[in-house]
């Protein structure tokens, strides 16, 4: 189950590979193997990335960044490297040292720490994975093989449950124009190439890549007991299925327009839109409540896809349903298909050369499944003293700039400033953990069976989520586990959101300067508050809604300024073949200029207050030019070509480089700092500024 909710979070280059084959000692514990090297985060203040050859008026990410690459090669498992990466590789040691204890176990150990520690254990055990085979999804196999069109509603429901994605997805949300109210929703789906394009380009890379998931799919349906002759036939059978459900589904731009994922329906009208699907028995396979309402986010997709259901002959959608259940599980699988797996769906689209450490996937897949159990103890010894306290402190000062920004605005009239701070002081601010910690009570888990664990923590989150709809909106609710490197915004919440994971060393260091925090995490704090007035969030007003409140006048104001953005943006080339899609990345890149721009008044203004000399030198530089070279700092990256091709077409983000250099260009205080003349590159005569 996946909720359709929209998540707006900053992106810091992380990786989520597939599995591969590691050692468990027969007792269940964790082998007994030589530990990895300590992974070190880089200082807050990097001096060995800066290239101080380069100008930084013609150049600045080459300025900040450009030793970085060379002293940070992209390790064989990954796709890129980079600053968040290398927090992350911290974290997931901080991790996994908590979770391989608690995996040794003891008689003393609370239930919550014996189901993480019994989930890591049994995902490590690749032993017993080999000698089961396919017998832990043996009986979902026969039942695929086994039904009948008519049962397909009813199998669709029982697969999304335990987090198989087949078809179109079902989900809980808050209703985007009664944002108290959770109701349930339905989307595309189904399909198993990154989006729709990846269908219908006529590219030669295209072809090629469209080749490969053939040969892929034909792997797989081998391995999970076809003949090489019938995979194939199957496999571009499943092709040709998906093609047609990618010609019904939304873009990733028109996506991004909320009002264009937001179809409010009766559920009598929404069953005979798609007559033939027997929808009912889908919601009770799923544990769903059944529901008078429904948002369908895409409303051609749902005819479509029964139609296309209708034409398709048992045969491969019977296939198409293995492949999706062996793809899901490939990791708990013998090696033959986690291996077949990566190679795809690592190598292929993201040029990785290895899988990633099992130890390393199957602490994520823990955090990931029991997040708020483990969370609990990450924080304890990972998030003490007063870094919640000068973390609001920070977020106070990058809140207040926002409201002297907009007071200063010159495109904004009386009316809609007075809406835009009404919107601001209703903003909630959530730091490091939640205050009610999830109850796991009714999750089993056990040290021997890791495909189980794996359906039952899936089936768990499924219906944890779909018993909400109807239900009061929990705004204490957090999205991301407290380990996570990351941080969002929620429009319909209205809050901001910082998991204790990222408000670690570089992103915030309480032995570092203010000039240094306020441009690492202050940055990413201003990104998140901005993201609350970018295009998509300021369609939402103070209470969650999506609501007009800008005049006229001032909406067409702030469409010019945000066009300025998607054409300075998709002339930016990220690979020899492809450009930055502009209109894919403005709302990030709305978020990460506002950001700045909002982190260097606040540090400006915390600087007076204190009494801090901005032009004394630290490591060499003064505190603006420290402040920047920070931010900068932040999206420090070494990347692969493949990854950063598949990422302009999907990613909502631009890649790193221009998250640092499409920022700087557009930042009034970057130019006095570095004593850049106007009209140099990272000066130019016409800048772009949104807020």
């Amino acid at each position: 189950m996946m909720s359709s909710q929209m998540r707006l979070a900053i992106l810091l280059t992380l990786s989520a590979a597939a599995f591969t084959a590691a050692a468990q000692n027969a007792a269940l514990k964790p082998a007994a193997a030589p530990a990895p090297p300590r992974a070190v985060a880089p200082p807050a203040f990097d001096t060995t990335s800066i290239d101080a050859t380069a100008d930084p008026c013609q150049d600045f990410y080459q300025y900040a960044c450009g030793n970085f690459a060379k002293n940070h090669p992209i390790p064989a498992d990954q796709p890129s490297n980079g600053t968040g990466y290398l927090l992350y590789n911290v974290s997931t040691q901080a991790l996994n040292d908590i979770i391989t204890k608690l995996a040794a176990g003891s008689a003393n150990r609370t239930p919550n720490e014996q189901k993480v520690g019994d989930f890591y254990a049994a995902c490590l055990d690749t032993a017993a994975i080999e000698a089961k085979g396919l017998a832990p999804i043996q009986p979902l196999l026969d039942e695929i093989n086994n039904t009948s069109k008519l049962g397909l509603a009813e199998l669709a429901g029982k697969l999304q449950r335990i987090g198989v994605n087949v078809f179109f997805s079902y989900g809980e949300m808050q209703d985007f124009k009664n944002s108290s109210l959770q109701i349930a929703d339905v989307d595309q789906g189904g399909l198993g190439l990154p989006e729709k394009d990846y269908y219908l380009r006529t590219g030669a890379k295209d072809k090629e890549i469209r080749d490969q998931y053939v040969a892929h799919l034909t792997r797989m349906l081998s391995f999970a007991g076809d003949t090489p002759q019938q995979a194939l036939s199957e496999a571009n059978a499943i092709l040709a299925f998906e093609t047609t459900l990618a010609n019904a589904s939304q873009g990733v731009v028109e996506r991004r327009d909320p009002p264009n994922i937001y179809h409010l329906q009766s559920m009598a009208d929404f069953e005979k839109s798609v007559g033939r699907l027997r929808f009912n028995a889908f919601l009770d396979a799923m544990h769903s409540p059944h529901v008078d309402q429904v948002n369908v986010l895409n409303p051609k997709y749902m005819p479509a896809l029964v139609e296309a259901v209708t034409t398709t002959d048992i045969a491969t959608l019977r296939a198409y349903l293995r492949y999706r259940t062996v793809s899901t599980f490939a990791g708990r699988l013998p090696r033959r298909f986690d291996d077949e797996n990566f190679d795809f769906y690592g190598r292929k689209l993201n040029g990785q050369q290895e899988s990633t450490p099992r130890w390393k996937r199957c602490s994520a897949s823990t955090d990931s499944a029991l997040g708020e159990a483990l969370g609990q103890v990450y924080v304890q010894q990972y998030f003490a003293g007063d870094a919640k306290a000068k973390t609001l402190e920070m977020v106070g000062d990058i809140e207040q700039a926002m409201a002297t920004d907009i007071d200063h605005l010159d495109w904004m009239s009386p009316e809609t400033r007075v809406r835009a701070r009404e919107k601001l002081h209703a903003i909630a601010n959530k730091i490091g953990y939640p205050d009610k910690w999830r109850d796991y009570s009714s999750l089993t888990i056990s040290a021997t069976d890791p495909i189980g664990n794996l359906q039952r923590a899936n089936a768990f989150e499924n219906d944890r989520q779909l018993a909400k709809i109807g239900k009061p909106v929990d705004k204490g609710e957090w999205q991301m586990t407290p380990p996570t490197v990351d941080a969002y915004y929620d429009p319909s919440m209205n809050n901001i959101n910082f998991p204790a994971g990222i408000l670690q060393p570089p992103f915030y260091d309480p032995k570092s300067d203010d000039a240094v925090n306020y441009g690492h995490i202050g940055a990413v704090i201003g990104h998140e508050l901005t993201h609350g007035f970018d295009d998509e969030g300021a369609k939402f007003d103070g209470a969650g809604n999506l609501s007009d409140w800008w005049t006229a006048d001032d909406k067409k104001k702030f469409e010019d300024r945000t066009s300025c953005l998607v054409n300075e943006y998709s002339n930016f080339k990220a690979v020899p073949d492809a450009n930055v899609n502009g209109k894919l990345t403005l709302g990030e890149n709305t978020a990460d200029n506002g950001g700045v721009v909002l982190a260097f008044m606040a540090y400006m203004e915390r600087a007076k207050k204190e009494g801090i000399d901005l032009n004394k030198k630290v490591d060499g530089y003064t505190s603006p030019q420290r402040f920047y070279i920070a931010y900068a700092q932040n999206w420090c990256s070494n990347q692969r070509e493949e990854y950063v091709r598949q990422s302009v077409l999907v990613d909502p983000h631009s890649p790193a480089r221009f998250r640092a250099d499409g920022v700087i260009v557009n930042q009034p205080g970057f130019g006095p700092a570095f004593g850049c003349k106007k009209s140099t590159p990272m000066v130019p005569a016409n800048a772009c500024r949104v807020w």
